[in-house]
């Protein structure tokens, strides 16, 4: 087993545990904090089920971008790094990451909107390490698909000349 094969190997376990955790917490964790907030809130407990509808929606993208980028690791252990499919993968992980960075905004507002009166340093600080995190991936997916483009541009230049 080669060492390129091992670490996309390694990985993509990361990924599929990431994933788990991502997953435990929607079915598990998601519901049973919003049950308890219900209990906690009785005049807010009509908000739950938006609550979840939200956070699964929230999600989905995240789930997409894991997807993606277990796609690109699968390309990568192929030799198809410098791929059209590669290059829609790191799109995609592109997009997801904008749409998180929106939905985390969008949560921002109506959080400042619906909750008055109460201490929401945690919700604003917590929203915007994950935005700071969307927006580095954001960025790293974009580059790389400008690096993969210009490779795959300069191998089919190459080809010609040869």
């Amino acid at each position: 087993m080669t060492i390129r094969r091992a670490s996309t190997i390694f990985l993509k376990a990361v990924l599929l545990f990431v994933a788990g955790v991502a997953l435990a917490l929607c079915v598990f964790g998601l519901p049973g904090m919003a049950a308890m907030d219900a209990k906690l809130h009785p005049e807010t407990a009509y908000l739950q089920y938006p609550f979840l509808i939200a956070a699964y929606i929230f999600f989905t993208p995240f789930f997409i971008a894991l997807y993606q980028m277990f796609k690109l690791l699968t390309l990568i252990d192929r030799g198809q790094a410098f791929s059209d499919a590669a290059v829609k993968a790191l799109k995609a992980i592109r997009h997801c990451a904008f749409a998180i960075i929106a939905f985390i905004a969008l949560g921002e507002l109506a959080t400042i909107v619906l909750i008055r009166g109460e201490d929401i340093t945690h919700i604003i600080t917590i929203g915007g390490i994950i935005t700071i995190g969307s927006a580095a991936v954001a960025l790293f997916a974009s580059l790389l698909q400008k690096l993969v483009r210009d490779a795959i541009r300069m191998k089919a230049e190459n080809e010609l000349i040869v």
